[in-house]
This record gives C-alpha cells, sequence and structure tokens, in this order.
C-alpha cells in the first residue's frame, strides 16, 4: 500500500517510516519541521517534503494515489505556559481538520491518527472498600503536605490504581490533552461525513531512539536522560509512586502498521480507537532508578508537585491485542535499561 506519513521526521513517524519501508509499504513522507522536534539536520533529508499539516489544502495532488494516511503531525506536550494553547489548537486542532478536508477531496478515505493517554486525564481508581470510584481533585494544600494519593470520598482510605480501556470517559487536563480530544472527534465526524475509516492509535509513555532532548516538550523518559548526560540526578516530583505504562517507539511503529493495514482491508469498524502501551506498569520513580542504575547516577525523589499533574493513568492493552493483534515485545526494565544508551536529538 501508499501511505502518506505526516511528522514523518518526527520522533515517532520516523520509526513509523522505518517499519513501513521493512513491511514492503511505498511511503509519502511530509513535515513540517517545527523547532520544537528538530534541527538543522532534518532539513538536510531528500526524501522528505517539507509542507505544513495547517496547509493541507495544498496537498490534494500529493494524497491522489494514496491509500492510507498516517496522521502523526503534532505539537506534543503538556504544554509549557497558557501562551502555547494557540500553537497546540492551530498544529493539532486546525492542522487536522484541514488533512482530513484535503483527504476527501483527494479521495482517500482511510486514516491511522496518532492520539494519546491524555485523553483520558485520570486514570481508573478503586477504593479497597467501595471498589471503583471517580477521583476527587487534589488540592495545593493536600500536596504541599506532601499527601500525594487521591482519597475516596466516602472512607476517605488512599484510592489504588486500574487499568483504563478505551470506553473510559475522555477528560482532558491540558492544552495538548484538549487538542488530542478534538482530533479524534473531528475525525469521528468526518468519518461519518465523508464515508470514511479510522483507528485512533492512544500511545502511552513513548520512549527510544531519536527522542528529541533537552525540551520541555518531550517525555519524562528524554527528560530524566538528558539530565544523566548532564551528570545530574533525574528530578522526580511527588513521591514518585505516580504509575504509567512506558512503551517503546519500535513496539508503536508496529503498532501503526497493523493499525494501517487493518483500516486499509476493512478489518475494523468505521472508527476505534485502541490503546498501544507494553501492558507492564512502572512507577516514575521505578523508571529513574532503571535509568539511574543503568549510569552510575541515583534519582533525586523531590516531593515538588505540578498543578494538574495526573496521580495515575495505566492502560488495558486488551482490545489492541484482540482485535488489531499486538502485543509489546519490549518490557520497560530491558527497553529503558537500553534507552541510556540510544540517541538522542
Amino acid at each position: 500500500m501508499r501511505v502518506l506519513v505526516t511528522g514523518a521526521a518526527g520522533f515517532i513517524g520516523s520509526a513509523v517510516c522505518d517499519e513501513l519501508v521493512d513491511a514492503g509499504h511505498e511511503v509519502v513522507r511530509v513535515d513540517a519541521l517545527i523547532p520544537q522536534a528538530h534541527d538543522e539536520t532534518s532539513e538536510q533529508d531528500a526524501d522528505l517534503q517539507r509542507l505544513d499539516v495547517r496547509g493541507a489544502g495544498s496537498w490534494v495532488g500529493l494524497l491522489r494515489g494514496v491509500d492510507v494516511v498516517s496522521h502523526q503531525a503534532a505539537m506534543v506536550g503538556a504544554g509549557v505556559t497558557v501562551a502555547d494553547l494557540p500553537a497546540y489548537a492551530g498544529h493539532n486542532d486546525l492542522g487536522t481538520a484541514a488533512l482530513l478536508a484535503a483527504m476527501h477531496e483527494a479521495g482517500v478515505h482511510r486514516l491511522v491518527l496518532a492520539s494519546s493517554m491524555v485523553v483520558y486525564g485520570e486514570g481508573l481508581y478503586l477504593c479497597p472498600d467501595h471498589g471503583p470510584v471517580a477521583a476527587p481533585g487534589r488540592s495545593d494544600e493536600q500536596l504541599e503536605a506532601g499527601s500525594f494519593d487521591h482519597q475516596c470520598p466516602g472512607c476517605g482510605k488512599n484510592l489504588g490504581w486500574g487499568l483504563v480501556d478505551e470506553d473510559t470517559r475522555l477528560d482532558p487536563r491540558t492544552s495538548y490533552a484538549a487538542s488530542k480530544v478534538a482530533q479524534e472527534h473531528y475525525t469521528s465526524a468526518w468519518v461519518r461525513q465523508a464515508g470514511g475509516r479510522a483507528v485512533a492509535l492512544r500511545y502511552h509513555n513513548v520512549y527510544g531512539p531519536r527522542m528529541p532532548r533537552d525540551t520541555p516538550y518531550s517525555g519524562v523518559a528524554a527528560i530524566f536522560r538528558s539530565a544523566l548526560e548532564r551528570q545530574e540526578p533525574p528530578q522526580v516530583y511527588e513521591d514518585g509512586a505516580q504509575m504509567r505504562d512506558f512503551v517503546h517507539v519500535t513496539d508503536v511503529a508496529r503498532a501503526n502498521v497493523l493499525a494501517l493495514e487493518a483500516v486499509t482491508t476493512g478489518d475494523t469498524d468505521r472508527f476505534e480507537a485502541y490503546n498501544v502501551c507494553s501492558g507492564h506498569p512502572v512507577s516514575i520513580r521505578d523508571v529513574a532508578t532503571i535509568l539511574g542504575t543503568a549510569s552510575g547516577i541515583d534519582p533525586e525523589v523531590t516531593g515538588q508537585f505540578r498543578p494538574g499533574d495526573v496521580r495515575h493513568v495505566v492502560a488495558s492493552p486488551a482490545r489492541a491485542r484482540e482485535r488489531l493483534g499486538f502485543a509489546a515485545g519490549v518490557t520497560p526494565e530491558d527497553g529503558l535499561a537500553r534507552f541510556v544508551h540510544d540517541p538522542l536529538r
């Protein structure tokens, strides 16, 4: 199949392109090369079309003959300040809407969208006495006192975590998260209006070679790794017990190829969302410890906090395994230890 990949020079997009080529598919590579994610070396790639997804209306000729689009282009990260809001709305919301309109004009009606776990906001919380409960907010006073766990509104006990499936209510907490929910909603509307078929892949914490270094828009694994390169201890917020799922970029790329093939052959519903995760939950403190052990530098658990941070969000891998045939091949313990030596951008 012929696949157009947006964000093709990016961390995940480049891995998707590699996986597609290895699987024997033809790839059309497009990237805007925004400075938050790229340096001047990306501009030297002769096979890359430098185009901005917000202007996708001019791409109709490029899209003709394409079987399916892999939409990886996005402004990523939690957002540093409120001033970032227009950038997220522009690159992610407007960019996706422009791409979908251009695809329809070109007669391309198959899409795989890079979404994110951030659409869920808080994860699933469990009380030992009352079962699943909606997590109440954490006040600044509670966090300043070093009490980081959500407490059951019924009995006051600390809440544990459970696995979030794809039917969980969406509750975006950041500008990035709001933009990813919007991307999914635009895609769902496009599927109904244009007679298309699409899959949204909700990536959990992706890491691996070619992550951008030294940027607040990058993931926590790259931020820890950059600190270690400076011979500084990784700074862990709260008590480090926040639970996440870290998935290696090669597994994410493989999930994309499976989704692209399924959506092209019609082996999916009209619009489906899948968690893309390792299935091996790990705490943020353990992530820092694994990286630090491989580097000989112990992390520092600071007790500091950021208002609005999510305490726990851990994915269920069941639907992707059952319907896409995807199961991650790299555990966080193995992949993070290798990540210490992986090249960053």
